[in-house]
């Protein structure tokens, strides 16, 4: 699929369902918050991208503690759930760009901040886009970097990849941990410490929020089933489709 091709499918897929991922609960709350407010003590005058933004949840997050952030995603539709949401809320610092995290329309060492939850795995080049990040990061700037993580085993990597791309045709890869530790290092990004969360999917929700169609949503179900007591111990599969799985933050230095 070419890059222009999956900027379509993201488009499509997150487009319709913007005002669903700024209510969805997986993604207004999370123990990271507290992490990434913490990074930001004293850091009134920074500046942050907030990239892939979705519904701009790390943007609510941390504008009170900062003098801007630039939530950018690739989805305009979602851009404009977080300029509505914003206004309501009365954050007149921040502010939308729209666009591909492999292509920033910034300038080099334009951030102080970069951080990013739950994107990376729809971007079409992570390499590509990390060495992005590194790009607009001033010297010293700190990334932080939110997201599903494979296991690495064979067996367990291959059974997720597979449930995310029938719930949602617009995901490209969990990737694991020393998959980001080697394209983090290849970006030019020092990683300064990482931490494992675990993170439970309410199956109906999960489906929902992506409007997944019935057929893949039974698809989804049977290979639950279908699958081995190690995979369905690790993922912690229930009867109703609900399950686990580990989350990675990750933090780098330019």
């Amino acid at each position: 699929m070419t890059n222009t091709a999956h900027t379509q499918v993201v488009q499509k897929q997150f487009g319709e369902q913007a005002s669903a991922y700024l209510s969805s609960a997986v993604h207004a709350q999370g123990t990271e918050f507290a992490l990434l407010q913490a990074e930001l003590a004293g850091q009134g005058s920074a500046r942050l991208l907030d990239l892939g933004c979705g519904a701009g949840h790390v943007s609510f997050n941390v504008a009170p503690l900062v003098k801007e952030v630039v939530a950018y995603d690739l989805s305009q539709q979602m851009l404009d759930v977080v300029a509505a949401a914003a206004q309501d809320r009365g954050f007149t610092n921040i502010s939308t760009v729209n666009g591909a995290a492999e292509r920033l329309p910034f300038a080099d060492g334009e951030f102080d901040f970069v951080f990013s939850r739950y994107s990376a795995h729809h971007w079409s080049d992570l390499g590509l886009a990390l060495r992005e990040v590194r790009r607009v990061l001033k010297p010293g700037g700190v990334a932080a970097f939110v997201d599903v993580l494979s296991p690495g085993s064979p067996l367990l990597d291959t059974y997720l990849q597979t449930v995310e791309v029938l719930r949602d045709t617009s995901h490209v890869r969990d990737y694991s941990a020393a998959e980001w530790m080697r394209q983090l290092s290849e970006a030019g990004l020092h990683v300064r410490n990482s931490s494992r969360q675990r993170l439970r999917l309410e199956y109906t929700s999960w489906v929902e929020r992506m409007r997944t169609p019935q057929v893949l949503r039974a698809a989804i179900l049977e290979l639950q089933q279908a699958m081995g007591q190690e995979v369905r111990d690790y993922y912690e599969i229930q009867a109703d489709g609900t399950f686990s799985t580990d989350v990675l933050v990750v933090w780098a230095e330019r």
